[in-house]
């Protein structure tokens, strides 16, 4: 897997998550054993990861191996004076 992923929403995590948890050769049972839930509930977690808080989410990426780091995204360029349109990508939540 790739060593970086941009995530913008929460939309994105429940993809990430189960390739996370594949590529660490784990079953939702064995997370699920680890997290201290039942593989029912870890498997509604992982299929909605917008519920799920900051506390379990840095501790389910613990146990995936997966380390989450923070960033601010470079500044966008100041659009053109008179040109009537946005950066590029600036429809895009920064966060």
């Amino acid at each position: 897997m790739n060593s970086h992923f941009t995530v913008r929403t929460a939309d994105q995590l429940p993809t990430l998550l189960q390739a996370f948890r594949k590529d660490a050769g784990l079953t939702q049972s064995e997370v699920a054993l680890r997290l201290g839930v039942a593989q029912q509930t870890y498997s509604a977690l992982e299929r909605n990861a917008d519920t799920v808080g900051a506390a379990r989410l840095l501790k389910l990426l613990n146990i995936l191996g997966v380390e989450l780091v923070l960033a601010k995204p470079a500044a966008n360029p100041a659009p053109a004076k008179d040109s009537g349109q946005a950066p590029p990508g600036s429809d895009q939540p920064s966060w």
